[in-house]
């Protein structure tokens, strides 16, 4: 369900964006914005993430970081370093269903559950996120995933867009109905103290 598919697919063919230009972009921008998101892709494939992220900070910027949870010991070095205020996790599905959503014939579940329990115990602010893609979930598969990350303080159910999908047979899928989406989170909220629906 990725809308960066060409982050995925043709990385070659987009345009470069010099770090030199990254900090005059942001030069530009002191006392207009106080923080970067970091999001991708997937953020902590980079070996050079946290020197980037400990410029940023300095610049005196917060920093915000969008990650899929599948690399626990990076999210741990990036905690212990003190250059994360805020983490984003999307949360793709209940467990058994996990593998089938990334697209991948096996997914270690347990790198997600420690990221999850990583974030939890980090002190920071944080939220959990599921993009609800019509046929890949239902509202069984969401209750079931809201009574896995039961201790989360935040969760939100994303609307799903077609359009520039990974994989092009989603592009043309209806989106839920916003009452399905809100029932949906009425299920999880059975599980999570606080849920919300975006996009809709």
């Amino acid at each position: 369900m990725c809308h960066n598919a060409d982050l995925v697919l043709r990385p070659a063919e987009l345009p470069p964006l010099p770090l030199a230009e990254v900090w005059r972009h942001l030069a530009r921008r002191v006392g207009k914005i106080t923080g970067v998101v970091i999001t991708g892709g997937e953020p902590t494939l980079h070996a050079g993430l946290a020197d980037f992220l400990r410029e940023v900070r300095a610049r005196g910027f917060a920093v915000k970081l969008d990650t899929n949870g599948y690399a626990p010991d990076v999210l741990a070095g990036l905690f212990d370093l003190g250059l994360l205020d805020y983490v984003a996790m999307d949360v793709k599905a209940p467990p058994d269903k996990y593998a089938s959503l990334t697209g991948l014939a096996a997914v270690d579940v347990n790198r997600i559950q420690r990221s999850l329990h990583l974030i939890r115990e980090s002190g920071i602010p944080y939220e959990l996120r599921t993009t609800v893609v019509p046929g890949l979930l239902d509202a069984d598969d969401i209750e079931a995933l809201a009574q896995w990350i039961a201790e989360a303080e935040r969760y939100a159910l994303q609307q799903f867009r077609g359009g520039a999908t990974l994989d092009p047979a989603l592009s043309a899928a209806t989106p839920y109905s916003v009452d399905a989406l809100r029932a949906m989170a009425d299920r999880a909220r059975l599980w999570l103290p606080q849920v919300t629906v975006r996009g809709v």
